[in-house]
């Protein structure tokens, strides 16, 4: 049994409509009342019938209490590190320490050359990538002396000053599917985020993916267990009969997301989709028996000290 020492958390990954805005608020309102622990949003910034992901985050923060915002994920080809750091603080500190930062390289290239963004090969995104992580985390490091200073070949800083501070220690987790990202989530982040729909072999992925990254936070000195591991579903209905991952009904939902859980070590799931009914049905029945089953099997679960105390 894979056991990374998470807790369990449950949430949803949202599209963020443009056409209907107001319902798009109002469910993560409800989320939150509910008491589901993280909200997410795509970014595309690209795609006009999608609202501002950024802008977004920021009224629903502010219209939210207690649960946790993050996009799924940063469009960072389309977002400075060193603006992305400060605005990412400024949203912690505003929400009282409620944001996660999830990150992408990037991918509709055409779209984002579109925008006025670079066209990047998988090579030059990862590079990009690890720039902008060690840009980001030197923004937020207001205890180090000096500016900020990164001169690398994609993202050239020349002595800002650091800060804002953020309100925790927000989490750096990542999109990432090929042996090279999985790696650099590896050593470098805190969490992974993938989605079942675009693992190559299903969850019989997982496995064999978690133990690229695995190998790679050992070889960097750093516990497997420093990159907690989410998993989006996006294709999922509650109801019927049952057939598929995440498609029939709560009980078959709750033994599918234990055995999840109990064999791949994930502890975070981000359901999508904006049927109200799913939230309260996620929040009030699925998420607490999945958490008693999991604790059943293996004892409850548990945070490890630091790390991104939001999700984590």
């Amino acid at each position: 049994m894979a056991d990374y020492g998470h807790d369990l958390h449950f949430g949803l990954f949202a599209t963020p409509s443009a056409h209907d805005h107001a319902a798009v608020v109002d469910l993560a309102v409800r989320a939150d009342r509910a008491g589901l622990d993280l909200v997410t949003y795509q970014d595309h910034p690209y795609q006009p019938v999608l609202l501002d992901t950024w802008t977004l985050m920021s009224y629903v923060a502010a219209s939210t209490e207690r649960i946790r915002i993050a996009p799924n994920v940063v469009n960072l080809p389309l977002r400075s590190p060193a603006v992305l750091a400060r605005a990412a603080a400024s949203l912690d500190v505003l929400s009282g320490g409620r944001f996660e930062l999830a990150l992408g390289a990037g991918s509709f290239w055409d779209a984002i050359v579109a925008m006025g963004g670079p066209r990047r090969t998988p090579g030059q995104a990862l590079a990009a990538l690890r720039e902008a992580i060690g840009i980001i985390r030197q923004v937020w490091d207001t205890s180090a002396r000096g500016g900020v200073k990164a001169e690398g070949e994609f993202y050239r800083v020349v002595g800002a000053k650091r800060g804002p501070e953020p309100a925790h220690p927000i989490g750096i987790w990542l999109g990432a599917l090929g042996p090279r990202m999985l790696a650099l989530t590896g050593e470098l982040t805190d969490g992974w985020l993938p989605s079942v729909e675009y693992l190559p072999d299903g969850l019989d992925s997982l496995s064999a993916m978690n133990e690229r990254i695995d190998a790679a936070a050992e070889a960097a000195g750093r516990p497997p267990g420093a990159v907690r591991r989410f998993l989006n579903v996006m294709n999922v209905s509650l109801g019927g009969p049952g057939g598929g991952f995440l498609h029939g009904p709560a009980g078959q939902w709750i033994d599918q997301l234990s055995a999840v859980a109990l064999t791949h070590g994930v502890s975070g799931f981000l359901i999508g989709g904006d049927d109200p009914r799913l939230v309260d049905v996620l929040a009030a029945e699925i998420a607490p028996a999945v958490r008693a089953q999991v604790a059943d099997h293996r004892g409850p679960t548990r945070s490890p000290p630091g790390g991104s105390a939001g999700a984590g």
